[in-house]
C-alpha cells in the first residue's frame, strides 16, 4: 500500500476523520482505540499531552486542563461577542492574548499559554499519525475538509496549523462539498442530478448545492452557521438540568466546573440514546458535594428545548436554495451528513421543508466528509486510478471579497458562491484633484457598508500622475486560486505603476514570527512526546521483566537450587522495583 498512498484526506470538526484512496477504493483509518473518528481533545498533566480519545476519557478528571472546539476559536478576536458567549460553556481557561483568544493550563507544573492554532496542530499531528501508522510510511501531503462557512481568516488559521504540524496542507474543502464527492463516488450519477448536502455536525450546520453528472461536481452555492450543531444542543440540556439540579438541591452547577463537565458527558450520551429511544436516563454519582444525581429526560422534553435551534438549521437550507436559484422541487437528493443529522426531529424538519419527499440516508453521514477528503487527496497527489481520473470539482468561495469604496461601500469584485479559480476586476478611480495616492482595503463579507464586514488587508498604490478628480483609472484586480489563497492587485493604467498584496493572514491570523515559534515548539513538544512514549515503552518492558524473573524463581523446580536467603533478597528487590514502576508510571 506505502507505494501507493501519497495524500490523506482529514476531516476537521468536533470529531476528527482520517482517509486514504488505495486500490480504487476509500478506507476511513480507525485510530488505536479501534474508533473511526478521534475525539477533538487535547489533554495536559504534571508529565504528558493527550490527544485524542484518550484525552476524552480523563476529561471528567481533569477538566480545566482539556481542551475540546478549539476549532470554534481560531480566526476569532478575544472580544467577539460569540467568543465570549462560548467561553462560559469551557471549564478550561481562555485568556486574551494580544487581542486574540489563547488556552491557559497547567502542563508539567507549569503554566502554559497555547493558541487555538497549536491545540488543532496537536490533533492534526495525531491524525497523521494513525494514517502513517496504517499506511507504514511517512506522509504530509494532505487535503483538510472545513465547515463551509468558514471564512478567509478560519481558513488560514487551519492552514497556519497545518504548517506548525509540518504538513503540506494541498488543499482547504468545503466539508459538505466534499460529502457531495462521497455521494457521488458511492451511486454512479450518469444523469444530471441536482443534490442538496444537509451536513450537520458538533459544532457546525452547513449546506452545499451541487450538480452532479459523470464525475463532474459543480457547487452552485453554499450557507451556513458555524455556531450550529450538536454542541449548542447539549447546552441546552445541560441548561435544562442544572436548572432541576437547582430546584431539588438548591445548589448551583453552574459554577462548578468539574460537575459540568460530568454533567456535559452524560448529557451527550443521553442524547444518542435519544435518537432510537424515546427516553433516557441521567445517572451520576457524587455529581457535586457527595449529591448523586439521577433523573430522565423524553425525546419530546428534548425537542422543546432544541425547538428554536432545530429550526434554525432550515436557514441555510433556505439561503442556499436561493443563491442558487432553485426551487424545491428541482432538488433530486438531500443527502444527510454529520452525526447530528441521527436526531429524528432534525429529519422530520428537513423531509417537511421538502413537502415530504425522502432523505437520501446511501452514505455514513460521520465518514462522508473523510470519505471525500480522500478522494480529492488522492487526485491532488496525481492518483489515477480508473474511477477517480475524470473526478472534476468546481468550488465556489463561500464569502463575497470587495473593497472600500467611496462613503464607506463594500463593493464586491468576487461574490459569494464563485467559481475557484477565478480572476475579477473593478475599476477605481480618484476622489480628488492631482491625487497621486490610493488606499485599497481588502473585505469578506456581504454587509453593504465595508466596515461591518472582515478587514482582511490593504496597501497603497502611490506615484499616480496627477490629474483632474475622477480621471485616473485603476484597475483592482482579484485572483483566487483553487486553494482559495487571494491576490489582490492595483495598476494606474496610465502609468503602468502597479502594487500587490497576497492575503495570507489578516489581524486575526499568526504573524511569520508566531507561526515560525510554533513550528519550533511543535517539533520540541512532538519530540518530548517521543521519547517519553519509548520511556514508558521501555518501562513496561522492564517491569514485566521482573515479574517473569519473580515468576521464575518461585518455580517449583528451581526451590531447591536457590538458596534460601538469596531468594528472598531478590524476591523483595523486584518486588521495589515493580513498586517503582507502579508509582512512577506518569513520570518522565
Amino acid at each position: 500500500m506505502s507505494s501507493k498512498c501519497r495524500g490523506i484526506g482529514i476531516d476537521l470538526g468536533t470529531t476528527y476523520s482520517a482517509s486514504v484512496f488505495y486500490d480504487g477504493k476509500v478506507e476511513i483509518i480507525a485510530n488505536e482505540e479501534g474508533n473511526r473518528k478521534t475525539s477533538s481533545y487535547v489533554a495536559f498533566t504534571d508529565g504528558k499531552c493527550l490527544v485524542g480519545d484518550a484525552a476524552k476519557n480523563q476529561v471528567n478528571l481533569n477538566p480545566y486542563n482539556t481542551v475540546f472546539n478549539a476549532e470554534r476559536l481560531i480566526g476569532h478576536k478575544f472580544n467577539d461577542s460569540i467568543i465570549q458567549s462560548d467561553i462560559n460553556n469551557y471549564p478550561f481557561k481562555v485568556v486574551n492574548k494580544n487581542g486574540k483568544p489563547n488556552i491557559e493550563v497547567e502542563y508539567k507544573k507549569e503554566t502554559k499559554l497555547f493558541s487555538p492554532e497549536e491545540i488543532l496542530s496537536m490533533i492534526l499531528s495525531k491524525m497523521q499519525e494513525i494514517a502513517q501508522t496504517y499506511i507504514g510510511k511517512k506522509v504530509s501531503e494532505v487535503v483538510i475538509g472545513v465547515p463551509a462557512y468558514f471564512n478567509y481568516s478560519q481558513r488560514q488559521a487551519i492552514n497556519d496549523a497545518g504548517v506548525i504540524a509540518g504538513l503540506n496542507v494541498l488543499r482547504i474543502i468545503n466539508g459538505s462539498t466534499l460529502a457531495g464527492m462521497a455521494y457521488g463516488f458511492h451511486n454512479i450519477v450518469s444523469k444530471e442530478q441536482n443534490v442538496l448536502i444537509f451536513d450537520l455536525g458538533g459544532g457546525t450546520c452547513n449546506v452545499s448545492i451541487l450538480i452532479i453528472e459523470d464525475g463532474i461536481y459543480e457547487v452552485k452555492s453554499t450557507a451556513g452557521d458555524t455556531h450550529l450543531g450538536g454542541e449548542d444542543f447539549d447546552n441546552r440540556m445541560i441548561t435544562y438540568f442544572v436548572q432541576e439540579f437547582k430546584r431539588k438541591h438548591n445548589k448551583d452547577l453552574s459554577i462548578d466546573k468539574r460537575a459540568l463537565r460530568r454533567l456535559r458527558t452524560a448529557c451527550e450520551s443521553a442524547k444518542r440514546t435519544l435518537s432510537s429511544s424515546l427516553q433516557a436516563s441521567i445517572e451520576i454519582d457524587s455529581l457535586s458535594d457527595g449529591i448523586d444525581f439521577y433523573s430522565k429526560i423524553t425525546r419530546t422534553c428534548f425537542e422543546e428545548l432544541c425547538t428554536d435551534l432545530f429550526h434554525k438549521t432550515l436557514e441555510p437550507v433556505a439561503k442556499a436554495l436561493r443563491d442558487a436559484k432553485m426551487d424545491k422541487s428541482e432538488i433530486h437528493q438531500i443527502v444527510l451528513v454529520g452525526g447530528s443529522t441521527y436526531i429524528p426531529q432534525v429529519q422530520k424538519l428537513l423531509q417537511d421543508f421538502f413537502h415530504g419527499k425522502e432523505l437520501n440516508k446511501s452514505i455514513n453521514p460521520d465518514d462522508a466528509v473523510a470519505y471525500g477528503a480522500a478522494i480529492q487527496a488522492a487526485l491532488s497527489t496525481g492518483d489515477r486510478s480508473a474511477n477517480i481520473e475524470e473526478v472534476v470539482l468546481f468550488d465556489v468561495t463561500s464569502f463575497s471579497f470587495g473593497i472600500e469604496t467611496s462613503d464607506g461601500i463594500m463593493t464586491p469584485v468576487i461574490k459569494r458562491n464563485t467559481i475557484i479559480p477565478v480572476v475579477q476586476s473593478h475599476i477605481l478611480t480618484t476622489y480628488a484633484d492631482n491625487q497621486t495616492s490610493i488606499l485599497i482595503k481588502v473585505y469578506e463579507g456581504e454587509h453593504a457598508t465595508a466596515k461591518n464586514n472582515y478587514l482582511l488587508g490593504q496597501f497603497e498604490l502611490s506615484d499616480i500622475p496627477p490629474a483632474p478628480c475622477g480621471a485616473a483609472q485603476i484597475e483592482v484586480r482579484f485572483c483566487m486560486d483553487n486553494r482559495g489563497t487571494l491576490f489582490v492587485s492595483a495598476i494606474d493604467k496610465s502609468s503602468g505603476k502597479e502594487n500587490e498584496i497576497i492575503i495570507t493572514n489578516d489581524q486575526n491570523n499568526l504573524s511569520r514570527d508566531e507561526s515560525e515559534h510554533m513550528i519550533l515548539d511543535a517539533k520540541r513538544f512532538q519530540t518530548h512526546n517521543e521519547i517519553s512514549h519509548e520511556y514508558n515503552s521501555l518501562k513496561q518492558s522492564f517491569r514485566s521483566d521482573n515479574i517473569d524473573t519473580a515468576a521464575t524463581i518461585n518455580n517449583e523446580k528451581l526451590i531447591d537450587k536457590i538458596d534460601t536467603n538469596q531468594r528472598k533478597i531478590i524476591i523483595e528487590n523486584i518486588e521495589e522495583i515493580i513498586e517503582w514502576t507502579e508509582i512512577n508510571q506518569d513520570d518522565n
